[in-house]
Formats: C-alpha cells, structure tokens, sequence
C-alpha cells in the first residue's frame, strides 16, 4: 500500500506528477481544490460549510480541511492508498493529518519532495494561461505548452485566454514567501520521520516521473 503526499514549491508539477502516480498505482490523488469543489457542488454539509468560507474570500478553518481530508482518504476507492496534493501545509496539518492515519490505523509511506528553484517556479507560474471559457478551462503555457492555432487562444474551444489572477508576478512573490515560512519546513519534519523522497524537479516530466518512481521503489 503507498500512502503517499506530494511537497513541493508551486509550479513544480505536484499536480501532473499526483495524476501520473495515481494512474499507474490505481489509487486516487486527492487534491484539496478539488476535493472542496466536489463537497460544493454536491452540496453536503460539509461542502455547504467551506462554501460559507470560499465565498466571503476567507481561509477555510483548518479543522474543516483536516474533516475532509479524514472522510476523502477512508472512502472506498482510497482505502488501497492514496495520493495527497496540497495538504499537509503546514506542520499543524502534518501533526493532524498523522492522527488521522493513526486512528485509522493507517501509515504515511512516502513524502514525495519535487525540487526546483523559485526562479524557475516563477518562470513556469508567470507563463500560464488558462481558457476563459469556464466550461473548459484548457490550460497552457506560453512557453512550454502554447497553442497551437493562435497564441491567445484555446485549441478547443476558440475562446480568449487569460492569465490567472494568482499567476501575476507579486501575486506569485507573495506564494512563494508564504510557502517558504509554512510549507518549506515539512521538508526537515518528513526527512526526520524517513519518509522523505527527494527528487530534482528541473527535467521533463518523463524524467521526474523516473526519478519518483525509482525514489519510491514501485
């Protein structure tokens, strides 16, 4: 069983990696905005809780992020493992997040560390795009994925792309501060417990996907 959570500076693939993981282990990567959107449009009570939150632009109180990380990772499909992007922050959601396995009588197994530099974090980040299209969404990168037909719009659907609002290079500044007062120090907390993979995040997506692979021993 792999239980694993994927740490890293924004941009540096978490989320690509998590899916690639996810489909070779079959087991699911949980994602704390997409669980939250799913809890939302479900409407259930949980979800009508964060969405108080979310839409008066607060921080959804940590108690509520670690309910819904508990009751994600004990539905059926998680029970074989999981796979964890974006939660634990911070080290109280670390000490939480290791109640909760306990008490589940379940163990963390691997703490994936995709590593790159905030230059290139910034580099990456900056060059984004995303359709403006709500019912698509298609992502790109100005430098590393444009699209193909015109470079200021989607492949799919025609529409307009737009840099994110938390894409903007102050915005960007301000996440990677608070990712290395919060986030940074889960790297020396999980290197402690022996569950740390560290892995060099500055190649192609193939090569990465080699590296966690091999860091994991699958």
């Amino acid at each position: 069983m792999y239980n694993i959570i994927m740490l890293g500076i924004q941009g540096s693939g978490k989320g690509t990696q998590a899916e690639l993981l996810s489909s070779r282990l079959g087991i699911p990567a949980v994602s704390t905005g997409n669980l939250f959107r799913a809890e939302i449009e479900r409407r259930t009570g949980l979800g009508l809780e964060i969405a108080k939150y979310v839409e008066a632009g607060e921080l959804i109180p940590p108690a509520i992020v670690d309910q819904a990380i508990s009751e994600r990772i004990a539905e059926d499909d998680a029970l074989r493992g999981f796979i964890l992007d974006g939660y634990p922050r911070n080290i109280g959601q670390a000490e939480s997040l290791t109640k909760i396995l306990e008490d589940a009588g379940r163990v963390l197994t691997d703490v994936v560390f995709i590593r790159i530099s905030d230059e290139e974090a910034m580099r990456r980040l900056s060059g984004r795009r995303v359709c403006s299209n709500k019912k698509c969404e298609a992502s790109y990168h100005v430098e590393f994925n444009p699209p193909q037909k015109d470079p200021n719009k989607c492949d799919r659907c025609g529409n307009d792309l737009m840099q994110r609002d938390d894409d903007t290079v102050d915005t960007i500044k301000h996440r990677l501060e608070v990712y290395h007062s919060e986030t940074a120090p889960l790297i020396e907390f999980y290197r402690r417990a022996g569950v740390l993979r560290e892995v060099e995040g500055e190649q192609s997506i193939i090569n990465v996907e080699t590296a966690i692979v091999a860091a994991i021993g699958i």
